[in-house]
């Protein structure tokens, strides 16, 4: 099942249901840390992720470090 399967059967649940699952869930958390796999899922692929080359326009950002650099020393961070 993918986790867009078991959000839309959990959707289905009753209340009385979703009290369970939140109840489950608190246990796994407890029970495993709310450690997450080392490996990505089979299928998820970054480069096919929304956000990857959203400011491939900006010119004010082809050379990131310097960009951040001298957002840091704007802000007073260092």
């Amino acid at each position: 099942m993918t986790p867009d399967e078991i959000l839309r059967e959990i959707r289905s649940l009753p209340q009385e249901a979703l009290r369970e699952v939140e109840g489950f869930v608190a246990y796994l958390h407890q029970r495993y840390g709310g450690r997450r796999p080392a490996t990505q899922p089979a299928g998820s692929e970054l480069h096919d992720e929304r956000f990857i080359g959203m400011w491939q326009d900006r010119d004010d950002m082809r050379d990131s470090t310097a960009w951040v650099r001298n957002l840091r020393e704007s802000e007073g961070v260092k």
